[in-house]
């Protein structure tokens, strides 16, 4: 269902792009439109993308949220959500971030698909995006809030409508680590442990994502095509977080240590 008509959807992308770009957290859009729902949610982020697209940005992948059992109950739903990632989103291992280049950030550990071949049906199955996968890499994600996460007048928390238009909370995506075959090694064990200064914050396996960190993926396909939409050869998904997400500070240096697919750094300025 919706309710906000293509000028105000389109609005309210232009206002959550200024946001980001002057690095200033904007009203939630719940607050300014209570009416929104989830598939409005979705029309602003995608007119936020056709937003970055007009400047030049290439898309480049997807990422899925809202993906641990957790999660979902914080946000009062019971399935994931997606949002979209450009090239000037996309940072490598040893990069150093700005922290005031975003507001509020944090980083959560993933994995990241690299998909050989289009998904472009509902019914695709594990075994089938683990054959169109070239290969899986170890990943953070960056996230970030262009809208309060708490109303700093009312202390009203944002709810999953707000999150899923500001772009369901991604600011970016680092890789590192190495590359992997997804059928080589069994997924569900890859293990995690991220450090932040040293001081070890969060750890966890990717069978946190939805027993397997392909169940995601195997959700969005289904969910593109009853859109008649695909994910694409060559795109990279960000399969959901296996881990609770930590807050990024001036000055902040973390490592996050994936076993057998290998550790990297990031430093935060």
């Amino acid at each position: 269902m919706v309710t906000l008509t293509d000028e105000q959807a389109a609005a309210e992308a232009a206002r959550l792009d200024r946001a980001e770009r002057d690095r200033s957290q904007a009203t939630q859009t719940t607050l300014l439109h209570p009416e929104t729902t989830i598939d409005d949610a979705y029309r602003i982020q995608a007119a936020w993308q056709l937003l970055r697209l007009g400047r030049g940005e290439r898309l480049i992948g997807h990422k899925i949220g809202l993906t641990s059992r957790a999660m979902q109950a914080s946000m009062n739903i019971d399935t994931p959500d997606s949002g979209f990632l450009t090239d000037a989103m996309a940072f490598s291992a040893g990069d150093t971030l700005t922290a005031a280049d975003f507001t509020d950030p944090k980083l959560e550990v993933e994995l990241a698909f690299v998909l050989g071949r289009d998904l472009d049906r509902p019914d695709h199955t594990i075994e089938e995006v683990l054959d169109a996968t070239d290969h899986v890499v170890p990943a953070l994600e960056l996230i970030a809030a262009r809208t309060h996460r708490r109303d700093p007048q009312s202390g009203r928390t944002r709810t999953v409508v707000d999150t899923i238009a500001d772009n369901a909370a991604n600011a970016g995506i680092i890789t590192g680590g190495n590359e992997v075959d997804p059928r080589a090694i069994d997924l569900r064990w890859v293990p995690a442990l991220l450090y932040r200064n040293d001081v070890i914050e969060e750890t966890g396996v990717a069978a946190g994502v939805l027993d397997h960190p392909a169940n995601g993926i195997v959700w969005l396909a289904r969910r593109y095509a009853e859109q008649s939409m695909k994910l694409e050869a060559g795109q990279i998904i960000l399969a959901g977080s296996f881990t609770r997400p930590v807050d990024v500070r001036p000055g902040d240096h973390f490592r996050a240590d994936y076993g057998p697919l290998g550790a990297f750094d990031v430093h935060v300025a």
